[in-house]
């Protein structure tokens, strides 16, 4: 251990009061200017500064703030140049305080009277997001989803061009969906590794989803969207994010239910203050913190999946 010397305090010279600590200026949302992202040291293991500042935001807020991206981008190409914690978290569905803690991982904290300079938050959450270079993304089991996903415009815009196809069915391979012919799906290592290609989206019955997981893997692909009703077993470095559409339908269900149970009639329930009333809206979580969507931080997907 080292020990530092240096000029004895105040405190210590005899005859001397104590010297009052001097107050820190906490960051508030909508004063410190919108600058570049501040320096961060790097980690023990020598990482980047970067990664250690994405290290550091929670699963939950980095959902939140791909939201923020999504809004932000629509702004920019409305013309706007500055947004207030107040109009971005209305935009975003966020509480203001929330989307100021979340803003404050990237180093941004607006100015007082000014907001937030939305070309610059633009460049942090894209930096921060890994954003700033193409990921290519192969799509799997090209039926009316893995259609619908092939020609979907909205990917190379943000940084996913689709650059493979492949699929099963004979009548699909060579032919050219989007712009690319399917291939077959015994080609996927392949494929993917001369390709670059490092997330793949499983849009195939649970039958083959486990199977089309692990040539995706063996190809190289480090991130898997997972569209198939099945929990994939995967290595520990492969991020896995599962879409069960029926899964958000019965979530809407639920609420659904549960507000038409509220503006019921409370019967059975009446002449006893004792109880609540039958169908008394519940709280939004279910006790350990989560959401009213479901028990992942994004809304009830299931998040990382690992074996």
């Amino acid at each position: 251990m080292v020990t530092q010397r240096g000029r004895r305090d105040a405190a210590d010279s005899p005859g001397r009061a104590p010297r009052r600590p001097r107050r820190q200026a906490t960051p508030d949302a909508d004063n410190a200017p919108t600058a570049e992202i501040p320096a961060v040291p790097a980690g023990r293991n020598g990482d980047a500064p970067e990664a250690v500042r994405a290290k550091s935001i929670p699963e939950a807020a980095v959902a939140r703030l791909a939201v923020y991206l999504r809004v932000l981008s629509g702004m920019s190409e409305q013309g706007a140049t500055t947004v207030s914690s107040e109009e971005l978290s209305q935009a975003a569905g966020v509480n203001s305080a929330k989307l100021r803690k979340d803003l404050s991982y990237l180093g941004s904290y607006g100015t007082r009277g000014v907001g937030y300079e939305v070309s610059v938050l633009v460049s942090q959450i894209e930096r921060i997001l890994g954003l700033t270079r193409q990921h290519k993304v192969a799509v799997v089991g090209i039926g009316n989803l893995g259609h619908a996903l092939a020609n979907y415009g909205g990917f190379p815009g943000r940084g996913f061009p689709v650059e493979a196809l492949f699929d099963l069915d004979a009548d699909l391979i060579g032919v050219p969906v989007g712009g690319l012919p399917v291939s077959h799906m015994d080609d996927i290592p392949r494929i993917c590794a001369e390709r670059g290609i490092s997330i793949g989206v499983i849009a195939t019955p649970p039958t083959a989803a486990q199977s089309v997981c692990d040539r995706l893997v063996a190809g190289g692909v480090q991130c898997i969207l997972n569209f198939a009703p099945v929990v994939l077993q995967v290595p520990a470095h492969i991020e896995v994010r599962k879409v069960d559409l029926a899964v958000e339908l019965q979530i809407l269900s639920f609420h659904v239910a549960r507000r038409a149970d509220s503006e019921g009639p409370a019967a059975g329930n009446q002449g006893n203050p004792g109880l609540p009333a039958r169908g008394a809206p519940a709280e939004n979580g279910n006790g350990n913190g989560s959401g009213r969507n479901g028990s992942g931080p994004d809304g009830g997907r299931e998040m990382v999946v690992r074996s």
